[in-house]
């Protein structure tokens, strides 16, 4: 048990010392010379971001081989949508970053407030939950490009229930990435995460190597309203969203 346990601490050890050495040696300069010289510095930060939570995962994969993922090939292949998935883990956004090269998502308003995060994830495109106060102006100007963004391949992924599920069942959905979807006219994924909450627990600091799990990621449901004829209210799209989730209940 004790050795079971120094392996988990190794791990995280490991895994987390990428957040700090792995981003100072290796993308640090890399993210300066975009912020200087690139012509279009919030794609060059969300690739940064992919690649650099893409190494990350790797890691992961190497140093907890008990934990097997299973990512459908459909949803590497997503464009131009709006991506709503369940919430278990802190990985969760992680893993979304790692697998959209082009991706906004809505990131909570505190961490905009944060010294040098703040910076970065303004830089990326990500905008905060709320455009109160003085995050007015950065949700406006977020949402007059969502249109150009989306039709350019990007794609908005949200966890609308806000917060980690601790029993896998579906909370209260926020409607503001069902609202952005009506106005943007996009299609909408419904994506269903399962098992990233047994490889990092909401609650503990150390990664559980030891447990025998298997990580999925699959599509269950398109939604593509014909906005031309008829656009569904928020309420409506909530409520299938809702079905596609009843339907496939973990």
């Amino acid at each position: 048990m004790r050795v079971d346990r120094l392996n988990d601490l190794f791990v995280t050890i490991i895994c987390w010392a990428w957040f700090t050495l792995g981003f100072i040696l290796f993308f640090s300069w890399r993210y300066v010379a975009c912020a200087l010289f690139a012509k279009e510095t919030e794609s060059s930060f969300q690739r940064l971001n992919s690649r650099f939570y893409q190494v990350f995962f790797r890691i992961v994969r190497i140093t907890a081989p008990s934990h097997k993922w299973n990512i459908d090939d459909e949803v590497t292949g997503i464009r131009s949508a709006v991506i709503i998935c369940n919430h278990l883990s802190y990985l969760d956004p992680l893993l979304f970053i790692a697998l959209f090269e082009r991706h906004r998502t809505i990131v909570k308003t505190r961490f905009f407030r944060v010294p040098i995060f703040g910076w970065f994830i303004k830089k990326a495109g990500y905008f905060p939950a709320t455009g109160e106060g003085r995050f007015t102006r950065m949700m406006i100007e977020q949402m007059e490009t969502m249109e150009g963004f989306l039709q350019g391949g990007g794609n908005l992924f949200v966890f609308p229930e806000g917060t980690r599920s601790r029993d896998g069942r579906i909370g209260n959905l926020n409607r503001g990435a069902l609202k952005i979807a009506r106005l943007c006219r996009a299609p909408i994924y419904v994506l269903q995460l399962a098992h990233t909450n047994n490889l990092f627990t909401p609650g503990k600091f150390l990664f559980q190597t030891r447990v025998k799990n298997t990580i999925s990621l699959k599509i269950i449901d398109r939604i593509e309203p014909d906005y031309q004829h008829h656009t569904p209210s928020a309420a409506v799209l909530e409520q299938q969203v809702r079905e596609a989730y009843k339907a496939r209940r973990l």
